[in-house]
């Protein structure tokens, strides 16, 4: 794999880190600026929907520019956001920078995954974009714990103050690694054209896939702690290396995922989200027992990141030409909308529902859905492409 995708890997450790850091120091945040922890935390919602809202506003901003210019351009957004919120003078203007970083998370992720497939054989695409999403996976594993532990040892913002000069080697190395493509975007871009792509049903179904499935992962995956401790009888003490043997699932997941998909998309996708339906079924008896615990929180993990390099990929295949940045970032904002509705499906399964244990159960059932809306595109797809030539007899 060429240097130039390492490169976007550490721009992906970058951003992971500022996305997930936030959830290990609500109790310094909130101490500081005089806020609940309830407030902290929405913190942690701000950056998703800046990531929603930010993909399509960024990616429609930035089109025309050579693919090397934005990514850079991104990462100085995101620089310039992690200073701010190391600046921050209250909660209200920490929310603001929080919201500003997470507008170049989105089309970061999108670009980059149209970067990564570029940069190698066709039938590495899918490998690629899985090294670039690892960058993500070893934020989980090692920046958030060593962030939270400079964030709880100097000050919070000591931590945004370390990625900020994240940001600035990210960019350096992109800059240096990442080629330019002197045969894209000649033209400028029409923002129009690109909204094209959604006219697409199997790019809506695509994008639909995306969100379900998610929903499954983060119902769980919020919960984990409680269902943990409450449970599974574990100790609070025993939380942070169990959630390591996550970090290490995601990471196994994730490039066996781009492998899978490399040979055969279509099995590979249908076949992941299977396998998140059932590792998630098989939690709820597995946090009875606290061996079978750590390993379905292990399993929980390659699955659900098992998922992201087909889902990534097949929306990319299905808006092939104008609008494909758009597209692939529309997707990461649908991988962050599952999020936030996997968290409030899981809170309601507790608030109103059978209670913590059934969140693994209820969360299967999404995966399963997303394996029909998937079924359901390739169908399409397969009926045009039938109906094409029998078009062109007539």
């Amino acid at each position: 794999m060429p240097l130039a995708l390492y490169a976007l890997t550490a721009g992906a450790f970058g951003i992971g880190v500022t996305k997930f850091v936030i959830m290990g120091l609500l109790i310094e945040v909130g101490n500081d600026l005089a806020v609940s922890i309830s407030a902290a935390g929405m913190l942690i919602s701000g950056y998703a929907l800046g990531v929603v809202v930010g993909a399509p506003f960024m990616t429609a901003l930035t089109s025309g520019w050579p693919r090397k210019t934005t990514l850079i351009a991104l990462m100085l957004v995101f620089t310039f956001g992690n200073l701010a919120c190391a600046l921050a003078p209250g909660y209200w203007p920490l929310m603001v920078a929080r919201v500003l970083t997470a507008f170049a998370h989105g089309t970061f992720f999108g670009v980059g995954s149209v970067v990564a497939t570029s940069l190698v054989a066709a039938d590495k695409r899918a490998s690629a974009i899985a090294i670039m999403f690892t960058g993500l996976t070893v934020a989980n594993i090692l920046g958030v714990p060593l962030g939270t532990w400079l964030g709880q040892t100097y000050g919070w913002r000591s931590t945004f103050w370390a990625v900020t000069l994240v940001g600035l080697l990210a960019m350096a190395v992109i800059a240096l690694f990442v080629p330019r493509d002197p045969a894209e975007n000649k033209e400028p871009g029409d923002w129009r054209s690109d909204l094209a792509m959604l006219s697409r049903p199997q790019v809506l179904l695509g994008l639909l896939t995306t969100v379900l499935s998610w929903v499954g992962v983060f119902a769980a995956f919020t919960y984990i702690a409680p269902m943990l401790t409450e449970i599974a009888g574990f100790p609070e003490a025993a939380v942070s290396p169990i959630l390591l043997v996550f970090g290490a699932g995601l990471i196994a997941g994730n490039l066996a995922g781009g492998k899978l998909a490399d040979r055969r998309l279509v099995p590979a996708l249908l076949g992941s989200l299977l396998l998140l339906a059932l590792v998630l079924a098989g939690m709820t008896v597995a946090m009875h027992d606290r061996v079978a615990a750590v390993v379905f929180v292990a399993l929980l993990g390659a699955a659900g990141f098992a998922t992201v390099p087909p889902l990534q990929l097949w929306v990319l295949d299905k808006a092939t030409g104008a609008g494909q940045a758009l597209a692939s970032s529309l997707n990461i904002a649908a991988f962050n909308l599952g999020n936030a509705a996997g968290a409030l499906l899981g809170g309601l399964v507790i608030d109103h529902g059978p209670g913590l244990g059934a969140i693994p159960l209820v969360a299967a059932v999404a995966p399963l859905i997303s394996f029909g809306v998937a079924v359901l595109g390739i169908r399409l797809e397969r009926n045009a492409a039938l109906a094409a030539p029998a078009t062109a007899c007539h």
